[in-house]
């Protein structure tokens, strides 16, 4: 009978966060095209989509900072840079590739204005992405305390929500500065965007981060016990 076992491949990544790892990257893709559209919440704040997908990039890398330390979520924040490179240079390839000419001319000019962002935007949302996910691990972590002392369910989410609305402002900061200083009047858009994200930090954040903190842990005990 052959032993397989040298050539079994080793279990590096418990199941938290493999998964978590998988739905980060995907939001990291996802947060740039769902941008694009403008949604009315409760009828009166006004906020770009891309903030859902954003929102829950803070509640993952909180999440797996609670479950396996600051250092791995540091990583996962690093990594989620190569998704990012990537998708934009795919889709510049992809625009500067010419149409076939089978192509309707409407959906074409459709997809052109949803993915053609220019080299400022690109830029914006690098420098915003790494700067508010390394400011919110570390502002989360922090409020942690020393040896754990602050890991009851109530504390993690109060930390959640002050982690994400702080990193969210500075979010909004630099990527409306790098974005859009010089071409229009940003204060107005700065000021909205910055309310609707402390809104939706302090409202939802917290919900998420437990839900995602009890799933990792359930998750990790299934495997633990098999």
């Amino acid at each position: 009978m052959t032993d397989t076992s040298s050539t079994a491949l080793p279990r590096t990544l418990s199941p938290s966060l493999f998964l978590f790892t998988i739905i980060y990257g995907g939001m990291v893709v996802l947060a740039g095209v769902l941008g694009n559209k403008q949604v009315a919440l409760g009828g009166w704040l006004a906020v770009e989509a891309g903030i859902f997908p954003f929102l829950l990039l803070v509640a993952l890398s909180s999440s797996v900072s609670e479950l396996h330390g600051q250092g791995t979520a540091n990583r996962l924040v690093l990594w989620g840079f190569v998704p990012l490179i990537l998708s934009i240079l795919l889709i510049s390839l992809v625009l500067a590739l010419p149409a076939s000419p089978e192509m309707q001319p409407d959906r074409l000019a459709a997809f052109d204005l949803i993915l053609g962002q220019g080299p400022r935007l690109m830029a914006a949302g690098i420098v915003a992405y790494g700067t508010s996910q390394f400011l919110n691990v570390t502002i989360f972590s922090k409020l942690r305390g020393r040896e754990g002392s602050g890991t009851g369910s109530t504390w993690l989410a109060i930390r959640g929500a002050i982690a994400s609305a702080l990193s969210q402002i500075v979010d909004t900061l630099l990527f409306v500065t790098i974005a859009f200083y010089g071409v229009f009047p940003i204060a107005n858009l700065m000021g909205g965007q910055m309310l609707a994200k402390v809104v939706l930090s302090i409202l939802v954040i917290p919900f998420v981060i437990t839900g995602l903190v009890a799933l990792g842990r359930s998750l990790d005990a299934k495997e633990k016990a098999a």
